[in-house]
């Protein structure tokens, strides 16, 4: 076997391990993995939660160590679907591999996932965007300078070269509107920037990124979906402006303390989307 297999077999057997330990946790069987971003861990209230475990004890997961990243699986059913959550999840910063931080979409594909919703806490860097804000993700800008599909390909999960002309599911976008608008409740929309970090941008890098199209930046979800796509995933993605981009100097407290207030009307939105997938 050549190196290239072997770093592949390894790979999908790090992915199958987290799927096979999330299995016997609990006899689920999840159609939709769910990823919350910074502060969002509010979500899960609107689960009907059969077993949760800590990535720690999750064989070859790492734990976070971001402040408001719970870092648990959760199985269980929202709207009589059967879904996967991760309260939190494992940056770049923190120091790991993109194919680290996209094991637990891989595992979930593994379970039986055919469906990502992805959230996330952004700076707005589109100047009508205010915190508070939610964005349908549209597209985004991997400007993280890697790439969770770099090194040899897991056949067994997707091909050497996938497309991202519809990253973000139109479908799924459809339905979102849909809901948020029976929910009377406004959503922007726009393009997402993923960073590395784990420091905030300058305003210079704020001007670069709304002259790239931007809307929203980050410092998570593109790996994610990316490895979700490359995986036959269909993905819906939503932001959570938490502060306006280079235009604060109280950092990690402010995306917190927006997540905290905004948390329980993103939790009755996804739960609505959920049920009618």
């Amino acid at each position: 076997m050549t190196d290239a297999k072997v770093e592949s077999a390894a790979r999908l057997a790090a992915a199958q391990a987290v799927a096979d330990a999330l299995r016997t946790a609990a006899d689920i069987e999840p159609r939709v993995l769910v990823v919350l971003g910074s502060g969002l861990e509010g979500v899960v209230g609107s689960t009907e939660v059969a077993e949760a475990i800590s990535f720690e004890d999750v064989p070859g997961f790492p734990p976070p160590t971001v402040e408001g990243h719970a870092g648990r699986f959760v199985l269980g059913h929202t709207g009589g679907v059967g879904v996967l959550m991760m309260q939190g999840r494992v940056h770049m910063y923190e120091g790991h591999a993109p194919t680290t931080v996209v094991l637990g979409v891989r595992a979930a594909r593994l379970m039986g996932c055919d469906t990502l919703v992805v959230t996330n806490a952004a700076g707005g860097v589109n100047p009508d965007f205010v915190p508070g804000d939610f964005m349908l993700i549209t597209d985004h800008l991997n400007l993280t300078g890697d790439n969770p599909l770099s090194g040899p390909n897991i056949d067994e999960l997707g091909p050497r070269f996938p497309a991202m002309t519809d990253a973000y599911d139109p479908e799924l976008q459809v339905l979102a509107r849909q809901v948020a608008e029976e929910q009377g409740q406004p959503m922007r929309e726009g393009v997402y920037a993923g960073l590395l970090g784990p420091t905030f941008e300058t305003p210079a890098e704020v001007r670069m990124l709304r002259t790239m199209g931007a809307d929203a930046v980050g410092m998570s979800t593109v790996h994610e979906v990316i490895a979700a796509r490359h995986a036959g995933m269909r993905v819906l993605g939503m932001s959570l402006i938490t502060n306006v981009a280079a235009g604060s100097k109280h950092g990690h407290e402010e995306v917190l303390a927006t997540s905290a207030r905004r948390a329980p009307v993103l939790a009755e939105l996804v739960a609505g989307i959920l049920t009618r997938l």
